[in-house]
């Protein structure tokens, strides 16, 4: 029976030594092969790049004129005559409304008389003060009366300035009766009907000059600071996209509108076609520049502080930096930086919330696709593999494998 038991004894002692050679091999290649991570971890990287950030501002206006004159009489009365109606196209020079001239020429023909009854005095003080000045040569008369006649002749003159200033303002008053467009344009709106009595620069009409259009837009605040007053603006008719014009900012509301909160800009137009009416609904077109910019992936961005922040590598001893950035506006898959970052430096693009700074790293071009990413990182894994199976066997030690039982 002893010698029965003899060749499986040997046989279980040879299989138990194979598989302890096994395992010590195993081991040996565990020990051989690289840990995970004594590359660096590998992480997904990007090449900041500059550029300027450029954006087309659309806004709706109007077409208004430069200058929108009231038109109004400058003495008072009773207006008999409004000859022009809203819409109306008027020269320069043409009479727009009339007053009663009545009053006006009364006074003007009592002017005129003050004025002939002045000269009478005049005539007669000058004869006056000559017989006087010819006595006084021949001693036949005393100084006295010289001195008389001589006042006298300056006070008739006096009142004979002043009768004819007098006839010269009534003249001026019975032509004010009149009122006249003192340019072209055409007439946008009415402040009084034939019959009225009127007051002293009171609207009679509003008149829309032709030396200019404008293209009026209501600007939010944030705009302001874009175009400058020599950036060229394009505006377009909204009813007809290809007449267009060009202008410039001529002029910007220094306080906003109490209701809507936004500004009134002017915008002159350089030779505007016939097309771009008074009221015509227009659309300004500006193309806003920034100064230097980068932009950078969503996933880049992280925190310092509560602040903006990137991990940067350091290419010489390729660790990472945390480094905080100004934000200029966050869009939906990038992120514009305006400070905190310089052209050609690298940063990390995704996975930033399992680094720490000085920590060594891989890193991988972000033109790798996924695929290749998981590729450069399954040589770690493969290499790992044999030495976690050995160390976590469940077998008790001076066990054999089961592959290696009969």
């Amino acid at each position: 029976m002893s010698r029965n038991l003899a060749p499986s004894r040997r046989l279980a002692e040879v299989r138990f030594l194979a598989g302890a050679a096994l395992l010590a091999a195993l081991a040996a290649c565990g020990r051989d092969a690289p840990p995970a991570g004594a590359g660096g971890r590998p992480v997904d990287v990007v090449v900041v790049e500059s550029s300027k950030l450029r954006d087309a501002l659309s806004l709706s206006g109007e077409i208004q004129a430069q200058k929108d004159v009231n038109v109004a009489f400058r003495i008072g009365g009773r207006m008999t005559e409004r000859l022009v109606n809203v819409g109306d196209a008027v020269k320069a020079g043409q009479v727009l409304a009339r007053l009663d001239p009545a009053t006006e020429q009364n006074a003007l023909r009592a002017a005129e008389a003050a004025v002939l009854a002045a000269l009478g005095e005049v005539d007669t003080a000058r004869n006056t003060y000559a017989r006087q000045q010819q006595l006084m040569d021949q001693g036949f008369t005393t100084r006295p009366r010289y001195d008389q006649a001589r006042q006298a002749l300056e006070t008739a003159q006096a009142r004979l300035e002043d009768a004819e200033a007098r006839a010269e303002t009534a003249q001026d008053r019975v032509r004010f009766t009149e009122v006249k467009a003192d340019a072209a344009g055409i007439v946008t709106a009415r402040g009084a009907e034939p019959g009225e009595v009127v007051q002293p620069g009171q609207m009679i009409v509003r008149l829309a000059r032709d030396d200019g259009r404008d293209a009026v837009f209501e600007v939010p605040a944030s705009v302001l600071q874009g175009p400058g007053p020599d950036v060229p603006i394009r505006i377009a008719l909204a009813a007809d996209q290809s007449v267009t014009a060009v202008g410039r900012v001529r002029e910007v509301s220094p306080q906003a509108d109490p209701v809507t909160r936004t500004f009134r800009v002017r915008v002159g137009l350089d030779n505007p076609p016939e097309a771009f009416r008074l009221g015509s609904t227009v659309n300004g077109f500006v193309d806003l520049s920034s100064s230097v910019v980068v932009t950078i992936p969503s996933g880049a961005l992280t925190s310092l502080r509560n602040a903006p922040a990137v991990w940067v590598i350091d290419p010489a001893s390729s660790t990472v930096g945390l480094r905080s950035v100004d934000v200029l506006r966050f869009e939906p898959s990038r992120v514009v930086i305006s400070q905190g970052l310089e052209p050609g430096e690298t940063i990390v693009r995704s996975g930033v919330q399992a680094l720490h700074p000085g920590q060594k790293v891989n890193p991988i071009k972000a033109a790798a696709s996924p695929a290749n990413a998981r590729t450069a990182s399954a040589p770690a894994a493969r290499t790992v593999a044999p030495t976690e199976r050995a160390a976590t066997s469940s077998a008790p030690r001076g066990t054999p494998p089961k592959e290696f039982e009969g």
